[in-house]
Formats: C-alpha cells, structure tokens, sequence
C-alpha cells in the first residue's frame, strides 16, 4: 500500500545545520552540475501486511528489480516501475527454512543474487528467471552481510563475532557445472566489508576499532589502515568514480577519504544518530545517510553540504541508490504507538523513479 508521510506516522525531524561555506571550485554551479530539486519528491511508503520489518532492500544492477528480506523466509522481488503493490512482488520461496536476514545482487548479471539466514547459517543463491534456488551453502559462521566482488566470481559475508570468510565460484575435479564453495583464505578480523570496485582490494571495518583497514586481494596483505571513527566504524561505502571512500561510524560522524592519498577530505556532521548505511549515487555527486534517527539524509559528495532530508517512518538499517536515477529505497519496521496500530514492515522509496 502506498501512503504519503504524515505528521502522525513519522516525527518531526528538526532541519541539519548548514556547515560553513564550501571553496567555490568545488560548488554545483562552478563544475557546471545541475543537482535534482531534492525538496519536491515526497517519500513513498509502501506498508507491507506482516508485522516483522524488513532488514534490507537492494537494486539489481540495471535497476528494473528491487529485492526485500527480512519479512518471513522468502525473498521478494519487485519490478519497481510496474509497481510496488505487496502482492506484485515474485516471491523465491524453498531456499530458506527460517528468517532471511540480507540480499545482494551479482553486480554482472541482473538475474542472479544470494540471500543469507543467520539462524540458519545458509547463505542462498538464486536465478529469477526460475522460481527454485540455484545452490545452497552451508556458512562456517552465521552470515550476517554479504558483499560480492566485481567479477561477480567471489563473495565475502561477515559473522556476528566480527570474522569474515569468502566463497569462490568455480569447478573441482571433473565437474561441468560451476558452484559456490569455501575458500581456502584464513578468517579475517571485521564487522563489516566490501571489495574495491577493481576487485584487487578489499575494504574491512570493525565495530570497536578506530580504523579502517585496506588489503589487498586476493594475497589479504595489509595496504592502509586510516584512522577513521572515535567509537568504531559500521558503514562503508565508495564513490563509484574511484575519488571518494565514505565512512561512518557510532560517533554520527561520516568521513570522506581521498582514495589517492588517503587522507579525509573532509568531514560530514548533519546526522545525529550513530550511522547505519551509506550510499553513492549513481554519478558520485551525493551521498544517502542512513542513520539511528527516523529520515535520511543526502548530501552533496564535493562539499558535504546537505542538500535534503528524507522524513521517514522508522530508522532504517540500509539504503540504496538506485544504479542509474536519482531515486534511493530504503526500508524498516514502524513504531509501536499506545492505542496505535500495531507494527508493519516498510519499504520506501525517495526521488524521480520515471
């Protein structure tokens, strides 16, 4: 069901303070770009008849599909230009026998993407083109993030006590057909993780350390390991034009790290609430914050002045910019109100989807 935001389902979010005026080279008009009016799109939410919240939302990689978990034990996929109606969704169903915690998209095929179960330690791969799953792998650990390389051959998940594991897509001996399996690689030290946008470098945070830390890929070798957050890093995210590796962490700080030199840029303060996700547009000219707190901030990447704030229903744990509009979809789980309406799942999405 699509409803506007209204003042008795969201809180009132108080407008972030500008910060001081940017250089002039770095300014919209003096690079000659020519940002959407954020202020005139209004949020569309769309309430899901289940009371358990939806954990993620994610875009395939040419964004005609939309996927959802966390509502049951079935992954849903939506054609967002069709329609986000509950009952539109294609539902993956069989691959999971409990609660489906996070999805990710092959970022080489726009059929293909995994889905992971923390309680039952599975990670799923799936095909939409086809309604049962393609393999089902067993985890060394609960899986609770997933994140796949470029090539789309490689998958890294992270585990609740802060270990990361990969997967290889590849044959063994005498098989014909490509599967997933363990590799090789020793457990890695992190909360969270994502490979670089060339595949030779992977980016690691932990939740109680300072740093972020660089390594190379495959061979994991230590390459940076810049000081980044004072309470410990929890969300990544890089600036599709390889400029930019943005930071956040509990402080409600985000950090934008030149990738040339490694240094922070400059430094974003608009949230108050620890950070939960980050996102890039597609052309690297804003950033979407997720945060703690109900709405979600987008800033402009150059200069880090904030240029709108989402109201939201809930706080929602990701958001996602779409791959090629300037449209982010984010998700949660609504409050429960005394002698209210009792909790409903949420997918939302923000901006120009035509």
């Amino acid at each position: 069901m699509n409803t506007p935001s209204s003042k008795d389902d969201a809180e009132d979010t108080a407008p972030p303070e500008r910060p001081p005026s940017p250089p002039l080279y770095t300014t919209f008009s003096a690079r000659g770009v020519h940002p959407p009016t954020f202020s005139a799109f209004k949020p569309r939410d769309y309430r899901l008849p289940t009371p358990q919240a939806v954990n993620h939302v994610a875009w395939n990689c040419d964004g005609k599909k939309l996927a959802a978990v966390g509502i049951d034990k079935n992954p849903r996929v939506w054609y967002p230009e069709k329609g986000m109606e509950y009952r539109s969704a294609s539902i993956f169903s069989g691959g999971h026998l409990d609660d489906v915690d996070y999805v990710s998209w092959n970022p080489t095929h726009p059929d293909l993407f995994c889905t992971s179960s923390q309680r039952e330690r599975r990670i799923v791969f799936w095909d939409t083109r086809q309604s049962r799953y393609t393999q089902q792998c067993s985890t060394k650990a609960v899986p609770v993030q997933t994140n796949y390389s470029p090539d789309g051959r490689s998958l890294l998940y992270a585990s609740p006590n802060h270990h990361l594991f990969f997967l290889e897509l590849g044959r063994e001996g005498e098989e014909t057909k490509e599967s997933w399996r363990h590799s090789e690689k020793d457990a890695l030290t992190g909360s969270t993780a994502m490979f670089n946008h060339v595949g030779d470098g992977v980016i690691l945070t932990h939740h109680s350390e300072h740093t972020l830390r660089i390594l190379d890929y495959p061979s994991l070798k230590l390459r940076e390991s810049p000081a980044a957050h004072v309470g410990g890093c929890v969300a990544v995210a890089l600036d599709p034009r390889g400029r930019y590796l943005a930071s956040g962490g509990f402080d409600s700080i985000v950090n934008m790290f030149d990738l040339n030199e490694w240094i922070c840029a400059r430094t974003i303060t608009v949230s108050e609430y620890a950070i939960n996700a980050l996102s890039f547009s597609h052309d690297g000219e804003y950033l979407a914050i997720a945060n703690a707190g109900n709405y979600i901030d987008i800033c402009a990447t150059e200069t880090g002045v904030p240029l709108h704030r989402v109201p939201a229903l809930a706080s929602s744990p990701t958001v996602s910019w779409h791959p090629s509009k300037y449209v982010i979809a984010y998700c949660g789980q609504t409050k429960i109100r005394e002698g209210g309406p009792p909790p409903v799942g949420l997918i939302s999405m923000f901006g120009l989807l035509e």
